[in-house]
């Protein structure tokens, strides 16, 4: 399973971006995927996550400004992260698992993790 993730940047406050993950290596009719994100000096944070079904997961400092979305036929995930505050500046990571059985914000729910793209705010 490989994941690889997109659209990283610098951008002001308040501005937009979108990441892309897209996964190769797998089809599962159960499968979840999340995005998290660590920045320097903290611990990895998870943000958003979807299970195939539908089934969402925000975290309360991203609910409202970020929306994660899916395109299965594609085997691609997005994160669309608008109105972005500098506290926003992070590695952002893309992870994978067939069940996510610990949730869908945990990072020990996720087998599988892309490489990270670097999101700027300022």
């Amino acid at each position: 399973v490989q994941l690889v993730e997109s659209g990283g940047g610098s951008v002001q406050a308040g501005g937009s971006l979108r990441l892309s993950c897209t996964h190769f290596g797998y089809s599962s009719s159960r499968h979840c995927m999340g995005w998290f994100r660590q920045a320097p000096g903290k611990a990895r944070e998870g943000i958003a996550g979807i299970r195939r079904d539908g089934d969402e997961y925000y975290a309360d400092s991203v609910k409202g400004r970020f929306t994660i979305s899916q395109d299965n036929a594609k085997n691609i995930i997005y994160l669309q992260m608008n109105s972005l505050k500098p506290e926003d500046t992070a590695m952002y990571y893309c992870a994978a698992d067939f069940s996510c059985p610990y949730g869908l914000g945990l990072e020990s729910s996720f087998g599988y993790w892309g490489q990270g793209t670097q999101v700027t705010v300022s």
